[in-house]
């Protein structure tokens, strides 16, 4: 009874949160500032939109300031050089991971870019268009649309800056273009304002362009090397595009990873691997004539009702937990829901572990439902931007290329919201995002393949997240940029409310992500990831020397820089924190018990597949384990 109350609980849930996203929500509360001062612009903190950095640190300034134009930038530079502050510059909506954008010390400054978003000029005979750097892609995008111009390849959620784009190097997913598939290609002009000594007034603006080799450096700066005050990019005339999302087995995945992004421009995959499926994106530039006006508002980007992501969390919770449950009350490392959650739930009692084979079961049936319904809404595809008739889905370009209705919303009291907003009880997940040469993509999969062989059920938890996520990125000559064509793997998962609690099938996604980073030398994405995925990363680059000079006649005092930068670029050690549990949260490969959670069963063991890695292992009673 247990088992099929906890499996009709699964998919009804999997049921709610696909409806709740594929039902058009005109009213929703927008994320919050991620800004936080006492007193004005004064004494304050600084996160990013999931109010979580890897180390689950909240950053101090002593205050901010809100430049409406490069004069002002000017002169706050010139000030905080003078006093040789600390600055770092933050954009409105701080979707990056990694702590970029916290200033150091005690005297830190804070530059955020919100005010700075306005289209400064478009031309449309150049095809360029030239804009502030705190301007939302969603503006971009738009605005380029209505001079009958597009920028071809973008992220895939409009909720980032130009800003923040540049000092990540976000990017879409294209083996096709002359210039390149991420937006830093695209930049042929820059201007940057920059700390300079007291005979040249302690700011100066730099302006780059193309066949600069400094502008190289700038297109990803990581944010160290100034202030962005000004960005041309090259535009194209706006095109149409046909997409056809395929479901097919995976057999043949590790084949046609290499082939497939060079049939179709906009080429990714999504797969699937505890199902065995693979979703193939056709999508290619189609003649203007071609009817459609499709649009794409991807189902995970749009606002849900708080309370379905609330009790998907609680499921969630549940199923990773490995504390007991006793009369209703809850214990260390359990899920502190309520005794009638418990009870809708059929969570477990009187000691019983959590992470039970009805538990892993319940995971895979909320991800196969999820995959099924997701499939049945097209993804967010409409094809007319109300309903789904079939594929393809023909329109224009800046109606299918990015998406992420859940920021543009009105406040309705948090009954509605992105689901990662962290005033609710939603998502909180892990990213890891990792680009591998193209080269060794095959070899990758098939190592992954073997590990899904071993443990499918150990996936589950990734296709919950939809899938593994694969975007084509081409070869760039920005010095942080990709060296070489690449495929990009991004993994999200489930992460614990406690830093201490290991979650379920901890060592297989370690291992995997040891397996791209260091036995096929991957890439982090400069905006995502935990800490170790930056180990050794800054040696992969083989232009990195020619960044750290620019970074060095730039902002030769490092006003720009913060510890977080400073280990990323190798200039100082402490990248991996080495503590009790660093392992659980990333912080750390471990090389000791202590690193995972022997307390609660887990301990460092060499991987299955790449015994090169050093995962937390849960060990069961016929590993020998004493669980007295």
């Amino acid at each position: 009874m247990h088992f099929h109350k906890q499996i009709q609980w699964q998919i009804l849930l999997a049921y709610m949160i696909i409806i709740s996203f594929t039902i058009f929500l005109v009213r929703s509360t927008p994320p919050e500032d991620h800004i936080r001062c006492s007193s004005g612009n004064t004494n304050c903190t600084i996160t990013n939109s999931y109010a979580t950095f890897p180390d689950r640190s909240i950053c101090h300034a002593v205050d901010v300031v809100y430049p409406t134009t490069e004069e002002e930038l000017i002169s706050i530079v010139a000030n905080a050089t003078f006093l040789r502050r600390k600055m770092k510059v933050a954009t409105s909506t701080s979707h990056s991971i990694p702590k970029l954008i916290c200033p150091e010390g005690e005297n830190g400054l804070i530059i955020s870019t919100k005010d700075l978003n306005r289209t400064l000029n478009i031309d449309k005979s150049a095809m360029t268009i030239t804009v502030e750097p705190g301007m939302l892609l969603r503006q971009l995008i738009n605005e380029s649309a209505m001079a009958g111009l597009a920028i071809p390849y973008v992220p895939y959620w409009w909720g980032v800056t130009v800003g923040g784009i540049l000092g990540t190097g976000a990017h879409g997913s294209s083996l096709w273009g002359e210039s390149g598939s991420a937006v830093h290609d695209f930049v042929i002009q820059l201007r940057i304002v920059t700390p300079v000594g007291p005979d040249e007034g302690y700011a100066k603006v730099r302006t780059l362009q193309n066949g600069d080799p400094e502008l190289d450096a700038a297109r990803v700066s990581l944010g160290v090397l100034g202030v962005i005050s000004q960005v041309t990019l090259q535009l194209q005339p706006m095109f149409k595009r046909s997409i056809t999302l395929l479901e097919k087995n995976d057999s043949d995945l590790a084949d046609q990873v290499s082939t497939f992004g060079r049939q179709h421009e906009f080429a990714d995959l999504t797969w699937y691997p505890s199902q065995s499926k693979v979703v193939y994106r056709i999508d290619d530039r189609v003649s203007s004539g071609t009817p459609g006006n499709g649009v794409y508002d991807f189902a995970a980007f749009r606002s849900a009702p708080s309370q379905y992501l609330a009790m998907a969390r609680s499921l969630e919770e549940s199923q990773e937990s490995r504390g007991t449950s006793v009369g209703g009350e809850c214990v260390t490392g359990s899920a502190c829901t309520s005794p009638m959650e418990m009870a809708a739930y059929g969570l477990t009692r009187n000691g019983e572990s959590q992470e039970s084979t009805s538990d892993v079961v319940g995971k895979c049936v909320t991800a196969a439902q999820t995959l099924s319904q997701l499939a049945v809404a097209a993804y967010g595809l409409t094809n007319d931007g109300m309903a789904f008739n079939g594929y393809p889905v023909v329109g224009y370009n800046n109606q299918l290329q990015s998406s992420g209705t859940c920021l543009d919303s009105l406040e309705d009291a948090l009954a509605t919201s992105c689901p990662w907003d962290p005033r609710i009880k939603g998502l909180y997940f892990f990213y890891t995002a990792i680009s591998i040469s193209l080269s060794k993509t095959k070899d990758f999969i098939e190592d992954v393949k073997k590990l899904v062989a071993l443990q499918p059920e150990a996936f589950c938890g990734l296709d919950l997240y939809i899938g593994i996520l694969m975007r084509y990125v081409t070869a760039s000559t920005a010095y942080l940029g990709k060296d070489e064509d690449v495929v990009e793997f991004d993994m999200i998962y489930y992460r614990s409310k406690d830093p201490m609690s290991p979650r379920i099938y901890q060592d297989i996604l370690e291992e995997i992500e040891q397996l791209a980073l260091f036995k096929y030398g991957g890439l982090p994405h400069w905006g995502k990831n935990k800490n170790m995925a930056f180990i050794g990363a800054i040696k992969k680059y083989k232009s990195a020397s020619e960044f750290l000079k620019v970074k060095r006649l730039y902002d030769p005092l490092g006003l720009f820089s913060n510890e977080w930068t400073d280990q990323i670029l190798e200039v100082k050690d402490g990248i991996s924190i080495v503590k009790e549990n660093c392992a659980l949260e990333g912080l750390c490969i471990c090389s000791e018990d202590v690193h995972c959670a022997p307390q609660k069963g887990y301990f460092c063991r060499p991987g299955k597949v790449y015994q090169e890695a050093r995962v937390c292992v849960h060990l069961s009673y016929e590993d020998g384990y004493d669980w007295s």
